[in-house]
């Protein structure tokens, strides 16, 4: 049987410090590109040609 090997405490708090940094860089990327998402929907709901087909859409289908 092989004996686990226990990782040296200070390496394991330095690389805990390292995985939280990148979770915190990961979340502002996240919210960045959750405002840069709801840019772009206001954006495309306010282009001429998705009000165009908006309206195209409702009127009546002549038959």
């Amino acid at each position: 049987m092989t004996t686990p090997v226990i990782p040296d405490p200070q390496k394991v708090q330095k690389t805990v410090v390292k995985l939280q940094e990148v979770c915190q860089q990961f979340d502002a990327l996240n919210f960045t590109l959750d405002e840069l998402i709801a840019q772009v929907d206001a954006e495309i709901q306010n282009s001429p040609l998705t009000i165009y087909h908006l309206r195209k859409n409702r009127e009546p289908q002549s038959a």
